[in-house]
């Protein structure tokens, strides 16, 4: 159990490996985020504002 602990710990210390190319999947600096913000955003003030009339 120490070992695999150990490996386990070891392995999520360790930096991501780094990858090129065209990929499908977004990333933390992917701006694609920005938009689903403001929906959100947009959607929870729309449902506050009807609640309080």
């Amino acid at each position: 159990m120490k070992t695999l602990l150990a490996t386990i710990a070891t392995l999520s210390a360790a930096p991501a490996l780094a990858h090129s190319g065209a990929h499908m999947h977004p990333h933390a600096s992917d701006p694609s985020w920005v938009p689903l913000l403001l929906i959100m955003a947009s959607a929870a003030a729309a449902f506050l504002w009807m609640r309080g009339k």
